[in-house]
């Protein structure tokens, strides 16, 4: 069996003020207490080669090679597969990401953010503007081709010339594939708990987003994804599974997986994962969020294969409802297969709803 492999390394030099993903901040490296327990949950699965392996985070960046080598050493990978590691501009030393390149990771994705080093220390990143430019020539010595940049939209008191400044910063630096994200206010969070000034307000983080989308394609980062651009050839494989519903493990605290049509996860629990690590089934996947998760893809959801697969069929009623918003540029329907358009995007949830339904 085939499957990817998503690893977990929630430790950080710093929490972004944004970030409620499950990670510690304050930390300049990764125990190898850690690194052993992930290991060892790792080679529980004995019978399947991993086709993509992605170090998320969290601040991945902050393993060693040797760590990296260490979790990737005698696990069975798939010829050409796809090894992505997350990394911070602020933790980059040509060192390490030779050794990452020696280790077996060939796909490296830069939290780049924006252009705008005010911007950066709102919003809480540790790295400055230098850093990027140092992390990509870096990069590109060590002999990585293949690599994304993030973005984010829509941060306090934002304008179309950060977004402008943010994209040709980003293609200057030749990213092969550019995942675009919008600010979002979370619990917990320092912004949850103390919201900023200036934010965008509904509209206008549409208008960005759209504006977005289409700079990106005149630019050649083709949309794949709600939130994801790529150069011809870059779509991120390992993120692809998780949209098309494939088979991948993730482990590590908070990590979730999907296996043979059943799901489950570790608890947020960093101490109970490397003392005594268990997992939590979390049911089935079922047929509302196979639609969702195809609605998010640009190459959408294919009505025959919904069919087949699930054996749902639209009604008629429903069908009148996703013509209309066809005819007000929400979608496309060409060959029983809907497809969302960028202002689509931004409704996919009250959309896959009415297909739900």
């Amino acid at each position: 069996m085939e499957a990817g492999l998503y690893i977990h390394i929630p430790f950080c030099l710093k929490r972004c003020n944004y970030c409620d993903f499950y990670t510690f901040g304050g930390n300049t490296q990764v125990s190898q207490e850690y690194v052993n327990r992930l290991k060892e949950e790792i080679l529980k699965y004995t019978n399947i080669k991993w086709k993509t392996i992605y170090f998320g985070g969290g601040t991945p960046s902050l393993l060693t090679p040797q760590q990296v080598e260490y979790i990737l050493s005698g696990l069975d990978i798939a010829d050409g597969a796809e090894i992505t590691l997350e990394a911070n501009p602020e933790t980059a030393t040509i060192d390490k990401f030779i050794g990452f390149r020696k280790a077996g990771v060939n796909r490296l994705s830069i939290g780049v953010q924006t252009a705008k080093n005010k911007s950066l220390e709102t919003i809480g990143r540790v790295h400055r503007i230098d850093k990027v430019h140092n992390a990509f020539k870096i990069a590109r010595e060590a002999g990585f081709e293949n690599i994304s940049g993030d973005l984010m939209l829509g941060l306090p008191d934002y304008t179309y010339q950060e977004l402008d400044d943010t994209i040709d910063l980003l293609e200057s630096l030749g990213v092969t594939h550019i995942s675009a994200y919008m600010l979002k206010i979370e619990e917990g969070t320092p912004f949850g708990k103390n919201e900023p000034e200036n934010l965008p307000n509904e509209d206008e983080m549409s208008d960005f987003y759209i504006y977005a989308c289409n700079k990106l394609e005149n630019k050649g980062y083709k949309q794949y994804e709600i939130s994801n651009f790529a150069k011809e050839g870059y779509q991120s494989q390992h993120n692809n599974i998780y949209w098309k519903l494939e088979n991948y493990i993730g482990v590590g605290p908070s990590a979730h997986s999907c296996l043979n049509g059943k799901r489950f996860y570790y608890p947020r629990d960093l101490k109970q994962f490397i003392e005594f690590p268990k997992i939590v089934e979390d049911g089935d996947v079922d047929v509302d969020e196979y639609i969702m998760l195809s609605l998010r893809l640009k190459s959408g959801l294919n009505l025959e294969e919904l069919k087949t697969k699930w054996g749902k069929e639209l009604t008629s009623v429903q069908y009148k409802k996703l013509r209309l918003l066809e005819e007000q540029g929400f979608l496309n329907i060409i060959n029983d297969t809907i497809s969302l358009t960028p202002k689509g995007f931004l409704m996919e949830n009250a959309i896959s709803c009415e297909i739900m339904i």
